[in-house]
This record gives C-alpha cells, sequence and structure tokens, in this order.
C-alpha cells in the first residue's frame, strides 16, 4: 500500500526521478517502466536506491506517472531507505516533478538521482563524495558530472566546462564540451523558489544557479554506462559484468588493507 499521503516521521534528504516514459526503450517500455528494466540482475531503481541505503540514507522520495502503479507496488515494501512516493497526474518533467515533492523533503538540500543511471564507484561511493563535497555557503547546485570519452554508450556532445575552482559553465555555442551532467546532483530547495507551476525542466533552476555563480561539478571517477535502447542495453551487459567485478575486487582490497590482512 502507498504511503503517499502518510506524514513522514523525518523529512527526506533523496529524490529519485521515475516518472518518465522511456519511449527510447521501446519495446521493452511497453509494459515496464524503465526504472523497473533489470541491469546486472535487479532493476535500475533499485541499484540507485541500494546506492542510497549503503550512504546511510534512511528515507526517499520516489516520484512515478508512466506506469506509475508499478513504480508504487515495487516500492512499497521498501525498508532501507524507507520510501515516501509521489505519483504525478500529469508528467511535471524533472524541475516540476522535484517541486512537488519538495514539502516530503529537507529544506536545506536534496540529493537528486535519475532512477535510469547506471555507475560503479570509484574510491569512494559517489553519494558520499556529493554529500561531503556539497556547500551550501557558496553552492546551490553540485552536479555530478563524466569525461565524455569515458562513458560506455554515451554518443553526445557533452554539457558543460569544467572550470578551475569547480564552477561548471555550459557548452552554449561550442561544438562540444568535454563533460556530461550524469543526473545525479545535490540542490538546493530555494532554487525553486519563483519556478513555474507544473511542468518544466531541471535546467530551469541549473540556469539560476549558473548565473549566481553558484553552480559546480564534481567528476565521478568510477564507471559510468549510458543505457537508452535495448540494444545499448545488451551491449552494456558484458561490460557492466566486468566493472562490478572490478568494483568488488576494489572493495576486498581496501577491506583486508583495513583489517590488517
Amino acid at each position: 500500500m502507498s504511503d503517499t499521503n502518510s506524514k513522514p516521521r523525518t523529512k527526506a534528504q533523496a529524490m529519485v526521478l521515475a516518472a518518465g516514459f522511456g519511449k527510447r526503450m521501446r519495446p521493452i517500455t511497453d509494459h515496464m517502466p524503465k526504472p523497473l528494466v533489470p541491469v546486472a540482475g535487479k532493476p535500475m531503481l533499485d541499484h540507485v536506491l541500494d546506492k542510497l541505503a549503503l550512504a546511510g540514507f534512511d528515507q526517499a522520495v520516489v516520484n512515478s506517472h508512466y506506469l506509475g502503479q508499478m513504480i508504487v507496488d515495487h516500492v512499497a515494501t521498501r525498508i532501507m531507505p524507507r520510501v515516501l512516493t509521489s505519483p504525478e497526474e500529469d508528467l511535471l518533467e524533472t524541475g516540476g516533478g522535484v517541486k512537488k515533492a519538495l514539502p516530503m523533503m529537507d529544506d536545506q538540500a536534496v540529493l537528486v538521482a535519475n532512477a535510469d543511471v547506471f555507475w560503479t564507484e570509484g574510491a569512494e561511493p559517489l553519494f558520499d563524495r556529493l554529500t561531503e563535497a556539497f556547500n551550501p555557503e557558496h553552492m546551490d547546485a553540485l552536479l555530478a558530472i563524466y569525461p565524455v570519452e569515458g562513458a560506455f554508450g554515451y554518443d553526445g556532445v557533452g554539457d558543460f566546462f569544467w572550470q578551475v575552482d569547480g564552477r561548471l559553465k555550459r557548452r552554449g555555442d561550442a561544438p562540444s564540451a568535454p563533460y556530461f551532467f550524469t543526473g545525479v546532483q545535490i540542490l538546493s530547495p530555494r532554487l525553486f523558489d519563483n519556478t513555474p507551476d507544473g511542468a518544466f525542466s531541471s535546467n530551469v533552476v541549473y540556469d539560476k544557479a549558473l548565473a549566481a555563480g553558484r553552480c559546480f561539478g564534481l567528476v565521478h571517477d568510477g564507471r559510468y554506462f549510458h543505457i537508452g535502447t535495448p540494444g545499448a542495453l545488451k551491449d552494456a551487459e558484458p561490460a557492466i559484468a566486468d566493472a562490478l567485478a572490478e568494483e568488488q575486487i576494489a572493495k576486498s582490497a581496501v577491506l583486508a588493507k583495513a583489517g590488517g590482512v
């Protein structure tokens, strides 16, 4: 049973965006929302929620729209993190979806991640790195970015230039930029003040933060996989298996060193 209307004991500090149509993943998504498409043995949404649990988040908001009841049912019994659902009668896009869920979330800073992204960790877990790096005194947005040249399956021209002081600059009229946005970020809720009601893109709040010089980037140091189509999913699975094996070996080495083995 959904707990959408129940009052949470504490505010959630994280949100996972799971409302989109996943049109490029058809025909798989004809009968299944993209966040529930299995990758490396479990739904992409569960990979993100599991990473939140490992990072210590005990509560998260998940929005839904397309085949939304499947999302609601899937997370209903989740304990860690406990999931509050935010169904959308009309698709609100990324910015509108976050704005609708703000009453359920922390009023200082919120970690927001797309449900349909996949990555393996680097030296430290990405969520840990983001929360440690976010400084509300001079940041309103901290976006996890990744090198265009290093991502599996990414064929775009990049989104941002990463400047010496860590601030981001949009590609603008340049033919390409060295980094793209991964879909993982920390945002200050005040960015949503005076934003449109209803549907709007997160680019609206990024532009506010960029204009104020308060939008920063953090380069993910693990592996990142762009999975947009059934073909890309099939091609990515062997590489993901190898990356997960490498990640496990690295974790074992760290544990062994910590234990003096």
